[in-house]
């Protein structure tokens, strides 16, 4: 289902059911000074041009407050704001939320026409929720080229592997248990990082690795054709903006699809609906609809609906 609507977000916000959104992302103006168009001749974008902070604080906050009711209790919003201007987003929000988590999203590679400053690189996307069991999915980025190149020099019948820990170090306790196989008894004195059940179903599957050595510990083998990259970490550096990938760019500030595809894969299931009030080209309608979630876009500039249409017609498509 995807739900397109020309008008203010405030306004809008207000006829959402409380509770029926898992995730919403929330990409505002980000009081940059400046009238963003598409083009110098004009054309799609807006007007991100503020009194004064104060101003902007209170139309942030009143945006913020109508989007916490209709969160469900496990769902989670995404603030996105640049790293210039992050501090009274990030005051509202903790404020607002039990749980902010920000994500460094580098968006560009090097820069070589900055001259007197340095150049601008991240931004900042805040994870918030009320609740620290919100819904989440692993997602993983790209193994490290050094890594993936001299991490899976080991092989056996299965292919090639690296050597995943298994015991615990000196700084935590693991499960205290012995367990014996080749002959041979382990038992670290700060315990394993797993459970006895699970370590025998990774010896049954012959996913162990023993060492010759007494005194050397018991290892996982991780297979490289199994792997599916490294697990996410809180700086994204695998994604570049629209300027620096293949993406053609219909919006001033549009935002990859990749970037939106993995905040959805993360916090929703399929089915989940997805809420983008401030939704310029729709990215987050192509993101929702790759991964099969319901969408729902604002926007109160016809050219940024018209362009939504275009790019996301659909036979079930409703605008209002």
């Amino acid at each position: 289902m995807l739900d397109i609507r020309l008008g203010n977000c405030i306004e809008l916000l207000r006829s959402i059911p409380k509770r029926s959104v898992q995730t919403i992302y929330l990409d505002p103006p980000f009081n940059s000074d400046r009238n963003y168009t598409l083009s110098a001749a004009g054309g799609a974008g807006f007007d991100d041009r503020w009194s004064d902070d104060e101003s902007y604080r209170r139309f942030l906050t009143d945006v913020v407050d109508l989007c916490l009711p209709i969160l469900k209790t496990d769902g989670s919003l995404f603030f996105h704001i640049s790293s210039e201007q992050m501090w009274i987003p990030q005051c509202i929000l903790r404020d607002k939320f039990a749980v902010v988590k920000p994500i460094v999203w580098k968006r560009c590679r090097s820069k070589n026409n900055i001259k007197h400053n340095l150049g601008s690189s991240i931004d900042f996307i805040f994870w918030c929720s009320q609740n620290a069991k919100r819904k989440f999915h692993m997602v993983y980025q790209p193994l490290d080229a050094t890594y993936s190149e001299n991490s899976f020099k080991n092989s056996d019948a299965r292919g090639h592997y690296s050597m995943g820990h298994l015991v615990c170090d000196k700084t935590r306790k693991g499960h205290d248990y012995e367990f014996t196989i080749g002959g041979k008894t382990f038992h670290p004195v700060n315990g394993w990082r797993i459970s006895k059940e699970d370590l025998e179903l990774l010896a049954a599957d012959d996913r162990l690795y023993v060492p010759k050595s007494k005194t050397a510990n018991l290892y996982k083998k991780i297979y490289k054709d199994e792997t599916p990259g490294k697990p996410a970490l809180d700086i994204w550096d695998d994604i570049y903006s629209i300027a620096q990938g293949s993406e053609v760019r219909k919006y001033p500030t549009a935002k990859p699809v990749k970037l939106l595809e993995r905040i959805i894969e993360m916090t929703t299931d399929e089915g989940d609906t997805v809420l983008d009030p401030m939704a310029g080209s729709g990215t987050t309608g192509a993101a929702c609809r790759s991964k099969n979630r319901a969408a729902i876009l604002f926007d109160q500039n016809p050219d940024a609906i018209e362009i939504m249409r275009e790019r996301l017609t659909l036979p079930e498509t409703t605008v209002a």
